[in-house]
């Protein structure tokens, strides 16, 4: 290992900063960084191969889900290989996560939802959220300037992986959304609460889950801000949109990751039970 910096976490931070990462992974990957080192008990430049296994190994003793341990396997890995350029550790497998079919809503949900949020700019927000398949933090930094009326479309801006990229506005959100950014600087935030600051995505999902709710759909509880984007991506399938088109939409980097609303959208939809025949 040629090179050890004097302030780790400041070098770590650099360096995910450099590739554009956000604020939550570098949080998550300098708390599984230190909770490693703490477990080994050596210096860096003391740390085999095995330290690393016995690590992983503990946490799944503990049964953490193997998601948790991709993210404390990728830290470790990345302190190691980008940050001393230290490879060792290529052929340690990662922990596979368990496939689950993600829950949309059906059309009628998604419309009875929206009609059950009575204050106006929170709808508009949903509303947007459904019609465009932002993500929750997408929507809450969308500024004015993204946001073309003429032409129906907006920018994502620095999104996940530090993506742009463009979505539709929806017809029938376009005149209340231009309504609420007349008079206001362009680089403002297009959704501000009363007081004048940005939602939290708690808020969001507190208006969600209320709405859910009060809509009356089965299992509401279930019903969070990134529902409202697996519906867009189920139903543009169910409107005969190709996959590319919601690789597209979605800012997937790979059709893969688009494969899952074919799923649930797909034929299997219109197929009847042997059951009931």
């Amino acid at each position: 290992m040629g090179y050890i910096p004097v302030d780790l976490d400041s070098a770590i931070k650099r360096e995910l900063q450099r590739r554009r990462s956000s604020d939550k992974t570098v949080k998550a990957y300098l708390y599984w960084i230190h909770r490693f080192l703490q477990f080994s008990g050596k210096t860096i430049d003391k740390i085999s191969k095995k330290d690393v296994r016995e690590f992983l190994y503990d946490l799944d003793n503990r049964k953490l889900a193997g998601n948790t341990l991709n993210v404390a396997h990728m830290a470790i890995r990345f302190l190691f290989e980008e940050v001393l350029d230290k490879r060792i550790w290529i052929d340690i497998k990662y922990s596979k996560i368990p496939k689950k079919i993600q829950r949309f809503l059906t059309k009628d949900e998604t419309e009875r939802m929206l009609n059950a949020i009575k204050n106006s700019k929170h709808k508009l927000m949903v509303s947007l959220l459904y019609s465009a398949g932002l993500r929750v933090s997408e929507l809450i930094n969308l500024k004015i300037e993204d946001l073309h009326f003429e032409e129906k479309y907006g920018f994502v801006r620095n999104g996940k992986g530090g993506k742009d990229r463009v979505f539709v506005i929806a017809e029938r959100i376009k005149v209340p959304l231009n309504l609420i950014c007349q008079n206001r600087s362009p680089s403002d935030i297009v959704f501000v609460t009363n007081r004048n600051e940005s939602y939290s995505i708690r808020t969001i999902q507190v208006i969600i889950r209320k709405a859910a709710k009060n809509a009356n759909i089965f299992n509401f509880k279930e019903i969070h801000p990134h529902t409202m984007r697996h519906s867009f991506a189920t139903h543009l399938i169910q409107n005969n949109y190709t996959l590319s088109d919601v690789q597209a939409s979605l800012g997937h980097k790979s059709p893969e990751t688009s494969m899952i609303y074919t799923h649930s959208a797909g034929r299997l939809i219109g197929i009847e039970s042997p059951l009931d025949s």
